[in-house]
């Protein structure tokens, strides 16, 4: 039984609980900051020491996150108390082992783990248990994928096993995309394996939010409306969000079952997920990636600024194995949208520049560049420059908004 935890309980006997945090990007800062709020000593470690996140962490090691072993003999030997990937998907599978091997609280077992974030294992999972998925396959070659493709109805997504943020994911429509699709996506895959899946073209808008478990219990389920840059270089990786859904509510109802079911087939503990799901034009409803994790983008904190939630603060306590405190489905304060910023080309940073009269809307601007610095085209979700945060008072002036977002905010590079 979880109990309840304060930051006295935490720091008990002036001995500071030890959380580890498996990478290093920006996206951790929030984390870092909750957990120092309740007394926690952060350390984090990857095998980039100049990332962003470890400058504001009390201890930093230059391991490998995709090494288990490793990063097992450093756990082991700082004597920490939690494991947590936020944000950063090539750790969550390692961490999963690590809690496993020295007994922490995880979300979910190694093993569970192992098949939420393998694209491949995970549509066979679902199939082999009666969930609504889209034909696919898992391949190593091309020739071996080639030979299956007679199953397939074009279009086909073509995706890494194990890359996030959308890297390496094409489109193909027609035979002759196929080999540079899958070239693609083998560049971008650790294990050096991709799928193919038939596109689900999704009614309206695709959703990717936050949801959380207690003791594998649903207690928080969001949708969202997500946006992509049909003109950017990988029009895959999402460019915005708004909240809430416009999702039909059956849908809605149908998906919360559905991953509730998928929950308890993996037993599931107590953590936060990052989930993508739509509602196809075939009038169905399709879970499409389910990851244990706080999402890229912001996504947990969004919703701490739309619906009063924070689900930042209930990621860390889980992960000391406390209590998360209260969590109940959103009750949204207003119509909420969140722009990802983003370069169609490479070049120099000018400035950002948003029309007078959003202003009054923007909540917050997080930047994340300076003038003079060289950016690059948006290739990923590594390559964004930051976001905006904006608030409305109707859904259909949020929806206006960001169907013409070029109108109104735009990235301006400095002259060559």
């Amino acid at each position: 039984m979880l109990s309840i935890v304060t930051e006295r309980d935490i720091v008990m006997n002036n001995h500071k609980k030890k959380l580890l945090l498996l990478g290093g990007s920006r996206y951790l800062l929030p984390v870092i900051k909750e957990a120092h709020a309740l007394g926690c000593h952060v350390i984090t470690c990857d095998y980039l020491p100049d990332n962003y996140a470890h400058r504001f962490s009390d201890e930093y090691h230059n391991v490998s996150i995709v090494d288990k072993e490793a990063v097992l003999s450093l756990a082991a030997s700082l004597h920490i108390d939690g494991v947590m990937s936020f944000a950063c998907d090539p750790g969550v599978v390692t961490g999963a082992y690590v809690a496993e091997k020295l007994g922490l609280p995880y979300g979910g077992s190694y093993e569970s783990v192992s098949i939420l974030q393998d694209k491949g294992r995970f549509r066979r999972f679902l199939s082999e248990n009666g969930f609504r998925v889209p034909v696919s396959g898992s391949y190593r070659t091309c020739s071996d994928a080639l030979q299956d493709f007679g199953r397939f109805h074009f279009p086909v997504i073509i995706k890494p096993v194990d890359s996030a943020g959308s890297k390496g994911v094409r489109r193909a429509d027609r035979e002759e995309d196929l080999a540079a699709a899958i070239a693609h996506a083998l560049a971008h895959s650790v294990s050096k394996q991709f799928i193919i899946e038939e596109f689900i073209e999704a009614k309206g808008f695709a959703s990717d939010t936050e949801c959380f478990t207690v003791d594998g219990e649903l207690r928080f389920t969001s949708f969202n409306n997500q946006y992509f840059d049909s003109r950017a270089e990988n029009p895959y990786t999402p460019a915005g969000f708004t909240w809430p859904s416009h999702m039909s509510a059956e849908s809605q109802r149908e998906l919360r079952g559905e991953l509730q079911r998928l929950l308890k087939l993996l037993d599931m503990k107590t953590t936060v997920y990052n989930i993508e799901c739509r509602e196809g034009t075939d009038g169905k409803a399709y879970l499409m990636e389910v990851s244990p994790r706080g999402g890229g983008n912001r996504l947990c904190e969004m919703l701490r600024y739309a619906c009063g939630t924070d689900l930042i603060r209930s990621a860390v306590l889980a992960a000391l194995g406390e209590d998360p405190g209260k969590l109940a489905d959103p009750v949204y304060d207003g119509f909420w949208a969140q722009v990802i910023l983003h370069s169609d080309e490479d070049g120099v940073f000018k400035r950002l520049a948003i029309a007078e009269d959003v202003r009054n809307n923007v909540i917050e601007e997080a930047l994340w560049v300076q003038p003079g610095e060289k950016i690059e085209r948006f290739s990923g979700a590594n390559k964004s420059l930051g976001t905006v945060v904006l608030r409305f008072d109707s859904a259909s002036e949020a929806d206006a908004r960001m169907a013409d977002i070029r109108s109104w905010l735009k990235i301006e590079l400095q002259a060559e």
